[in-house]
């Protein structure tokens, strides 16, 4: 494997927040749900109600809901559009492109036959015995029930069961590529399912974890709600996920003790709501639901106001970790400008970032802007020329190198060609619409999968901009920090981001504790140096809560303010914390 990236050894792959005080409202495994599910039906609740997110496994679970012998049983998708009808009505948002699609505005019910929901509770007026289960996704537009039950999913594992064979939600598309399942999934399926699910959060009984086939772990709504409450009034982590990919490289695996056989881990959620869990442990149960049912429910308190006011239920920003270390170039890519994005995609905003370098080699470097002089319209052709093949893009003739250093903090607003190169680890700090990269050239490399990698020539020009030569790089984009404080044992710098972007960040490196405000904003912090650190509250209102290094965590807006204890710092040595919000 190369050289050792060693580390501290104390990175937590699967951290949860504990909720006090519930631990009888969650059962584990199909078995104990049963037997509770009884007890409702025996006291007089006769309609159950199960809700599935897409890609719950219908057939598994009804398998074991069996058990209830229900008298009547009506699956939701009886009551919807057929695959053919359905493709149809989301042609507009699915588009022709492998990665792209359009935002889906529509709702859930626009899927499903008006008169057959009618029939379906026809059917459920006129049985007048024994239990009747009604489930699928969707299942509430048909009934709330008596009990009401929703089956939940990380959409990590829906790549995971994707990429095992599993179809996109009422379809048969068992053997498409995983590119086109997850566009299908991103742009309309979960779209339109956390939409749903956003309704309904009050009139949840009980919320089902189904991300570990064959063994569900069940909570009461009353707990789910709670847990959500607690987790939105204090700093906490969400599960980070692991991905190989074509340039990836060591450092992960090494210093976070990850899988060694794997060929290599590319890059890593870790701080991404809208994609990552959170698990929430009631006693020994440990219960995994996606991080998004928080930004659903608890917006105002999670986001903060000028945040929520202007993302609405959406989390702004991302860290994602880039693990090139011993591994290869990224591709050469640029994003959308928002004009572009909102025209093109539906987005409201695009995906500006940064790349705050964690660890690197000698020599390591990062490619961005054009070099001066160049002629627009001839890489234009030497990049068309390669993407159909048999020609190599002469990237170091159009693109500029530049030399990077451990904690150097690299801002890469929308439209600035880069990518980060071989043998550094990045952490990337970016507003949140991450499927929007236009790759425009990657090295002549093809996937894990054996199929050429797509590239975005044609959107990619269309959004480059020309005049971010060394010169404006020099002046807006390295080497911007600037001092805000300075004293024994704190040193805290703003690094960024660009005026073009709306992130803030600030650096603080420690060696004894300082206390940060918050300003109305969520922040995000990741730590960048040092082995560990404790965040505080000033007047006690949560526990201390440790984070190690290269972990990212999130404190909610509503705390206000929070105190950064450097307890991993040692004799001469200090901790350091990158800080993101919204300015």
């Amino acid at each position: 494997m190369g050289k050792r990236y060693f580390k501290y050894g104390n990175y937590d792959l699967q951290p949860y927040t504990r909720i006090e005080g519930y631990d009888d409202h969650a059962v584990e495994g199909y078995d104990d749900i049963i037997i509770r599910l009884k007890k409702e039906i025996a006291a007089g609740k006769r309609v159950v109600v199960c809700d599935f997110y897409p890609g719950v496994d219908k057939e598994e679970v009804l398998g074991h809901l069996s058990a209830l012998q229900p008298t009547l049983l009506i699956e939701s998708e009886s009551c919807a559009l057929g695959e053919e009808a359905l493709t149809r009505l989301l042609e507009d948002y699915l588009t022709d492109d492998r990665v792209f699609g359009f935002m889906c505005h529509k709702k859930l019910e626009d899927c499903f036959i008006a008169e057959k929901l009618k029939k379906a509770r026809r059917q459920i007026e006129d049985t007048h015995e024994g239990v009747i289960l009604v489930a699928g996704v969707g299942a509430s537009l048909i009934t709330r029930g008596d009990v009401y039950l929703y089956f939940d999913l990380a959409r990590w594992e829906i790549q995971l069961r994707y990429r095992a064979g599993m179809p996109n939600w009422n379809c048969t598309n068992y053997d498409d590529p995983n590119l086109t399942k997850y566009k299908r999934g991103f742009f309309v399926e979960w779209r339109l399912a956390d939409k749903h699910k956003k309704q309904k959060f009050e009139d949840f009984d009980y919320v089902v974890d189904t991300n570990k086939k064959e063994h569900p772990r069940m909570i009461t709504g009353e707990a789910f709600r709670e847990a959500l409450i607690r987790v939105s009034q204090r700093p906490f982590r969400t599960q980070p996920y692991f991905d190989p990919g074509v340039w990836g490289g060591h450092w992960m695996q090494q210093a976070f003790g990850l899988c060694e056989d794997m060929p290599n881990y590319a890059w890593s959620f870790d701080g991404v709501p809208e994609e990552n869990s959170l698990n929430l442990m009631f006693g020994d149960i440990l219960v995994e639901i996606p991080a998004m049912d928080l930004v659903l429910y608890r917006p105002h308190q999670l986001l903060g106001e000028k945040v929520h006011a202007r993302f609405g239920a959406e989390f702004p920003i991302r860290f994602d970790l880039l693990d090139t270390m011993g591994g290869g170039n990224l591709s050469l890519q640029v994003h959308p400008l928002t004009e572009y994005i909102q025209d093109a995609f539906g987005m409201n905003y695009t995906q500006d970032e940064s790349y705050y370098i964690l660890d690197c080699e000698g020599g390591s470097c990062v490619y961005l802007g054009v070099k001066e002089g160049i002629v627009p319209e001839e890489m234009e052709r030497d990049l068309k020329a390669a993407e159909k093949g048999g020609y190599e893009f002469p990237a170091e003739k159009y693109v500029n190198k530049v030399p990077v250093k451990k904690h150097d903090h690299v801002l890469i607003p929308a439209g600035t060609v880069h990518c980060s190169g071989a043998d550094t680890m990045v952490l990337e700090i970016s507003a949140t619409p991450y499927i929007f990269t236009f790759k425009m050239w990657d090295w002549g490399r093809v996937g894990l999968d054996g199929i050429p990698r797509p590239v975005h020539v044609e959107h990619g020009v269309k959004n480059i901009q020309w005049d971010r030569t060394m010169p404006w790089i020099e002046k807006n984009l390295i080497h911007q920090e600037e001092l805000c404080r300075k004293e024994e044992g704190i040193l805290v710098e703003r690094t960024g981001l660009h005026q073009r972007e709306f992130i803030d960040t600030h650096r603080y490196m420690l060696t004894k504790p300082v206390t940060c405000r918050q300003n109305d904003s969520v922040h995000v912090l990741n730590v960048v140096e040092g082995e560990k650190a404790s965040i505080e509250s000033p007047t006690g209102a949560f526990e201390p809560f440790e984070v190690h290094y290269a972990e990212t965590f999130m404190i909610p807006a509503c705390v206000g303010e929070y105190v950064i204890n450097p307890t991993g710092a040692s004799e001469g040595k200090q901790v350091g914390v990158i800080v993101a919000s919204v300015r």
